[in-house]
């Protein structure tokens, strides 16, 4: 399969995906409330520290693995299937006490419930990472797809009768088992099942480091929700996290879908000794000509966006929601750094990095969280950005790029977030950042900003409009 066929399938599975998740999310955020909201985002953050483990890193390991053995894939589903029964026992032990710490009984329901999921887990991750591995993109867009489906209903059917916050930990549960089912009736992979502890060490050593990094980034993502928890209120923490929902759209609408079709093509790359560079800067150009206007974009028009999806019980993450698309704007190179790295064999440098970035996020969380969300948001911009300039050196050493073309493409990025961002600007300036005429004023920045991002696109010939040139010609 193409690259270009992979992403375009990778594409339509996330917006797919994207679109059942917001009209959840629009439906959820007005049945539960926001301390509902903070009490499942923090245990979701507690747990996603347990997550890294889930497989040490086997599954990328079975991608990226130059000569595929028996043996290998006999090693890579044991480490799976052995710490996805450890975890969700580990989760078990932990419920009481996380509870206990928090002063939430409600906590203890969904961490018993999150531990079936872990269990069952690797049941789909093990045919997952072999489907990653054979480029079959269709298939695993049919999977997320239906992933997607089964948790948005579940969701929004659970909340509606009344199950709390633990509604959102059933959705996820339930679609690890729709999953399961679909990747049988679909795939019907012809793998070993039996499990064997030969090659386990190499496994684990492989994914060691990765799991690392990993954990690493958890921890800093996590920790303003985690700490604003306990150092203020959940409904603190619950506001925090709906505005870091919609900043985060980009990671799924773009971000989740280059990656799903990154790590093979550039393990597939870096096999073959192409140049990595030169697809680097490729990739970095069309992320950043993406994240950036869209991220401008939601700094403007945070206010309406969150009224619109969310309702107006979420006005208070109006203002963090606008620094943190800064933020994020400013750490996206990061995000197009780490793949390329691991595709190369960095994962040492990488976790050296990530672990710079985590003590530099804990920071800025610790003083944030003691003020307020809108400082805590402007003292993580200023974390991404030290983080961004430690990536962007290992990644020129190890890619081996140009500083002059990695200036280029964030010149040709930054005119079309420029251009997208004109008419959104004079229509909050002329209407006012809070207008209370939330459609009439949306429309016209929506329409104004997505004509200026074409032009501007065409007029720099940026690689953005390249690619949908090329798709369109096909």
């Amino acid at each position: 399969m193409s690259t270009r066929k992979a992403l375009a399938l990778s594409f339509l599975d996330r917006y797919s995906g994207l679109i059942l998740h917001t009209v959840s999310a629009m439906v959820v955020a007005r049945l539960l409330t926001p301390a509902e909201l903070g009490v499942y985002s923090v245990t979701m953050v507690l747990l996603g520290f347990i997550a890294t483990f889930r497989d040490m890193g086997a599954g990328q390991y079975l991608v990226q693995q130059k000569e595929l053995t028996e043996e290998r894939i006999r090693a890579t589903w044991s480490v799976q299937l052995g710490l996805g029964l450890a975890l969700a026992l580990l989760v078990l032990a932990a419920a009481v006490p996380t509870a206990s710490f928090y002063h939430e009984p409600r906590m203890l329901e969904i961490m018993a419930v999150l531990a079936l999921n872990f269990a069952i887990t690797p049941f789909l991750a093990f045919p997952y990472a072999w489907l990653t591995r054979e480029m079959r993109f269709g298939t695993i867009a049919a999977l997320r797809f239906t992933g997607s489906v089964v948790h948005a209903g579940t969701a929004i059917g659970f909340a509606w009768i009344g199950y709390g916050p633990v509604s959102l930990a059933w959705a996820n549960t339930l679609t690890t088992v729709s999953g399961i089912l679909a990747v049988w009736i679909l795939a019907r992979p012809n793998m070993p099942w039996k499990t064997s502890l030969r090659g386990v060490s190499e496994v684990v050593s492989f994914g060691g480091q990765l799991t690392l990094t990993s954990l690493m980034n958890t921890l800093a993502s996590g920790a303003p929700e985690l700490f604003l928890g306990k150092m203020q209120s959940m409904v603190e923490a619950g506001y925090f996290s709906r505005a870091q929902g919609l900043v985060s759209m980009f990671q799924r609408l773009v971000m989740d879908a280059v990656n799903a079709v990154a790590l093979p093509y550039f393990a597939k790359q870096s096999r073959e000794a192409h140049d990595l560079g030169s697809t680097f800067i490729v990739a970095m150009e069309l992320v950043t000509g993406l994240a950036w206007p869209f991220f401008i974009g939601i700094a403007i028009l945070a206010h309406p966006a969150i009224a619109i999806l969310y309702g107006n019980q979420w006005g208070e993450a109006v203002d963090p929601a606008r620094w943190l698309a800064l933020s994020c704007a400013i750490g996206i190179p990061s995000s197009v750094c780490y793949t390329p790295l691991v595709a190369v064999g960095a994962a040492s440098e990488t976790l050296k990095i990530a672990f710079v970035g985590t003590v530099l996020v804990l920071v800025a969380t610790l003083l944030g969280a003691a003020a307020d969300l809108v400082i805590l948001s402007q003292l993580l911009g200023v974390a991404a950005a030290l983080s961004a300039v430690l990536w962007l050196r290992l990644a020129k050493r190890r890619l081996e790029f140009s500083a002059a073309a990695l200036w280029r493409c964030w010149f040709k990025s930054l005119v079309l977030a420029v251009a997208t961002a004109a008419v959104p600007l004079a229509v909050v300036t002329e209407m006012g950042w809070r207008s209370p005429q939330i459609i009439l004023s949306t429309s016209i920045a929506a329409v104004g900003g997505a004509l200026g991002f074409l032009l501007a696109a065409w007029l720099t010939r940026h690689q953005v409009w390249i690619e949908v040139c090329k798709f369109i010609r096909r």
